[in-house]
Order: structure tokens, then sequence, then C-alpha cells
């Protein structure tokens, strides 16, 4: 075998081992901004459960937080303010220690 043919093998063998973390990088930002995509839908869909609840006579904050899913509701908070219903949720995190939190807030209208 020729010499070149080795050196064109050693050159691709870096070229991955120096394009694999890059990838993996890449694939967790993507991964963590669909997580944060999904908190911030789900608080979204929180708060205006709860403004409806509150339409219908009933207390606001606990129907927000039950119109949750489980996995989000750790963490999660749900106050009015000024007339809005603030629903907090903390992202689910693909790095340890790193745990953003998103919210979303609904008018509350009372009958």
């Amino acid at each position: 075998m020729s010499r070149s043919g080795c050196d064109e093998r050693a050159q691709a063998s870096v070229e991955v081992v120096a394009l694999v973390p890059v990838l993996v990088l890449v694939i967790a930002c993507v991964w963590q901004a669909a997580l944060a995509g999904l908190a911030l839908t789900a608080a979204e869909s929180a708060s205006r459960s709860g403004a409806r609840a509150a339409l219908v006579g009933r207390p606001a904050p606990p129907a927000a937080l039950a119109a949750l899913p489980a996995s989000l509701r750790p963490g999660a908070s749900a106050r009015e303010v000024a007339g809005r219903l603030v629903v907090t949720v903390r992202v689910p995190s693909v790095v340890p220690g790193f745990s953003p939190e998103v919210s979303s807030s609904a008018p509350v209208v009372r009958q």
C-alpha cells in the first residue's frame, strides 16, 4: 500500500474525532431547545386553562397546575399578578446544573 493511502486514512480518523464533540454539542443544543419549546407550550396551555377555570368561578392557580403534564409539575408555580395568571415552569435539562425557567400568562376574568 502506498504511503498516501495510509495518510488519508489517518486524516479521516482525526477529522472524525474532531467532529464528534461538535455533533454531540449541536444535538444537545437542539434537544434543549425542543425541551424549552415543550415547556413553554405547556405553560401557555396551563395559563389559559387556569384563566378559563377562573371564568367559571374555580380557583385559577390549582387548575393551571393540574393542566400541566406530570413531568413538568415539580418546580412549577402559578400565581395571579395584576389580573393575570402567570405560570412558571422549569425546563427539563439536558446539561446537569442548567435549569432555565419559562413562563406564560393569561388574563384572568371573573364573573
